[in-house]
């Protein structure tokens, strides 16, 4: 239960707020970023450990995976256990997974690493909005979050710039050894700042609830996953997905029918809350396409360095942290529709564009495109937060925020899925070779792998932007059902 900053219990110092704000900021921005940081240096792994990119994208979708499986239980066990201290457990956690990811000397380590990880950025992600929303009242509350949401999306987005620049410099184990130190001085910040109290809830926690929503997840996604090598129509993607979802729908009877549920699904028959939820998932597909194939596309076919790399994909977020703020400013004074639409509608567009780019074209004018990008998720993004964290009552503001977040992986789960099951088949279909795959284009320079030519690649990169717009195009459909006068919109 959320409870008012002047109520409840003695309300938090004016400044102790803000460097409570600060340090789950922090943990926030960790999290998100080692979501795409890891996007830029598929390259560079693939050709350290010699596989290719159907096994090197387990270093994304392992911690991606883990964090959409354990999001829901993270956040229902910490309103029980104190979101301060799992809170804090996370950031070791994260600080620890990230020193055994940078010495793997396997592919295979390295994902069991992410893992490890991920289970910590769990933590950070399942208690950020919570422990904001707990901390500040309700005039200062929407502020809080706004600024929590901008940095989802900067760390979510800075992630291939940030990478470029630390492997060009230092080599692909400096993505995570960044965190170590960030981490451990965030640990015992937070040690001496954020609240220890145990919660007063006294709820049982849904033991089978979330195993079988972990279960489900896990397998299917895996199922999609795997799709790539063993085929759409094979009996185990068939399969598994149809068990998956089987579990799924039964995790689903069960949560709609006991008194505590581990997930709330009464929240989605707010209009605001599901449109902006369903709107938000697709964003985040298309946004991961891009954050998949662009790094291959500026390294492999424009020959372009890491760091070149980082320069032009740091468009996206640099254009997106000036244009956050003030979308957000505008959607407090004319409503969150026509700036949620019109941002999606425009990154569709931006893939439009990015289908007229060739194998010749400069770095800055792949830059500018991306910026198109940055433009259109600030006019999305803080928006559509306000909206659905505003469209909520005050004491289900936590567990809105944890669902938030489970859609925004999730669509980045789904968007690393759809790139490279598209390109893997498109790769395989203008080649017309039937081994051709993501992985002719990594490990890069392997001897032995063959390399598709430009326009063979740019062929099947196109296809997948061509699939990201028209979910760019369904988001802003969705979207534009949320139209509702102000009044409307909730309490939170």
């Amino acid at each position: 239960m959320i409870r008012e900053g002047s109520g409840g219990r003695a309300p938090v110092p004016r400044v102790h707020k803000w460097w409570v704000l600060a340090n789950v900021a922090v943990g926030t921005f960790m999290a998100t970023l080692d979501g795409s940081i890891v996007n830029v240096g598929l390259p560079t792994i693939s050709n350290t450990f010699h596989v290719r990119l159907a096994s090197v994208q387990w270093v994304i979708t392992a911690y991606l995976l883990t964090i959409c499986a354990l999001l829901p239980s993270m956040g229902k066990l910490s309103d029980q256990l104190g979101r301060g201290r799992l809170y804090n457990l996370g950031f070791a956690l994260f600080a620890a997974g990230s020193a055994l990811c940078a010495v793997s000397g396997s592919v295979e380590m390295l994902i069991g690493m992410r893992v490890v990880q991920a289970v910590g950025a769990s933590l950070l992600m399942a208690n950020s909005q919570g422990l904001v929303a707990t901390t500040f009242g309700s005039r200062e509350r929407g502020r809080a979050l706004g600024i929590i949401g901008t940095t989802v999306s900067l760390g979510t987005l800075s992630g291939p710039a940030i990478g470029g620049l630390l492997i060009e410099h230092f080599g692909w184990p400096a993505i995570f050894w960044v965190n170590v130190p960030i981490g451990v001085a965030a640990f015992f910040a937070g040690w001496r700042i954020l609240p220890k109290e145990r919660s007063r809830v006294t709820e049982p926690f849904d033991v089978p609830g979330a195993a079988m929503f972990a279960v489900g997840i896990t397998g299917l996604l895996y199922a999609v996953f795997g799709a790539e090598s063993r085929g759409w129509t094979s009996f185990p993607t068939v399969g598994g997905i149809v068990a998956a979802l089987v579990i799924l729908l039964f995790f689903y009877l069960r949560e709609v029918r006991i008194p505590h549920p581990m997930l709330d699904f009464s929240l989605y028959r707010i209009r605001m809350f599901s449109t902006g939820s369903a709107a938000a998932f697709l964003s985040f597909v298309s946004l991961f396409c891009v954050n998949v194939m662009m790094p291959f596309f500026i390294q492999t076919v424009m020959h372009q360095s890491p760091a070149v790399t980082g320069y032009v994909m740091a468009a996206n977020p640099v254009v997106m942290a000036v244009t956050a703020p003030l979308a957000g400013w505008l959607s407090d004074r004319i409503g969150p529709y026509v700036l949620t639409t019109g941002g999606l509608a425009l990154n569709a567009l931006g893939f439009v564009a990015l289908n007229q780019l060739t194998a010749e074209v400069s770095p800055w004018v792949v830059a500018v495109h991306l910026a198109v990008f940055g433009f259109g998720q600030g006019l999305f993004q803080s928006p559509n937060n306000s909206s659905i964290m505003g469209s909520v009552p005050r004491a289900k503001v936590g567990l809105a925020g944890g669902l938030n977040a489970l859609t925004r992986n999730l669509g980045m789960v789904f968007g690393i899925s759809l790139s490279v099951s598209l390109f893997t088949y498109r790769l395989r279909v203008l080649s017309g070779a039937t081994g051709a795959g993501p992985g002719a284009v990594g490990p890069v320079g392997a001897g032995g792998v063959a390399q598709p030519s430009p326009e063979v690649f740019m062929g099947a990169m196109h296809t997948v932007f061509w699939a990201a717009a028209m979910a760019c195009a369904l988001g802003a459909a969705v979207s534009s059902l949320r139209n509702r006068p102000r009044g409307e919109q909730g309490s939170a």
